[in-house]
């Protein structure tokens, strides 16, 4: 009779292997953005049927997002790309984050009278 634990990894080869393939390539951006600015953390946010946001900041304030189709699959990317997940887009982390010209004018600076969104 299998143990509990043998079950368990059992379970773990057996998973989806699209959601594995999904995961694999969204630990590959993520490891490729950890990369290239020399680390990153993480915070995984539902977006409704559309999927969850994986949003990445990086040890020298960049920041950026990928959208996987499920939660899990967030997850497991994340796993397999080492990052480190914050339970909330918290204090700590959003002080990290830089932002520029284009993050404010697409962003914060049409709300509060800022310049046209030249891409609008």
């Amino acid at each position: 009779m299998p143990s509990m634990a043998e079950n368990a990894d059992t379970a773990q080869t057996t998973a989806d292997p699209t959601q594995d393939r999904t995961a694999a390539k969204l630990a590959k951006r993520i490891g490729a953005f950890a990369k290239e600015h020399g680390g990153a953390d993480g915070h995984l946010a539902h977006i409704g049927q559309a999927g969850t946001r994986i949003v990445l900041v990086g040890t020298d304030g960049a920041w950026g997002d990928l959208v996987a189709p499920t939660h899990e699959t967030a997850r497991l990317a994340a796993e397999k790309a080492g990052l480190t997940l914050h339970e909330e887009f918290d204090g700590e982390l959003a002080a990290r984050v830089r932002t520029g010209p284009y993050e404010w004018t697409r962003m914060a600076g049409i709300q509060i009278g800022g310049p046209a969104n030249p891409a609008a």
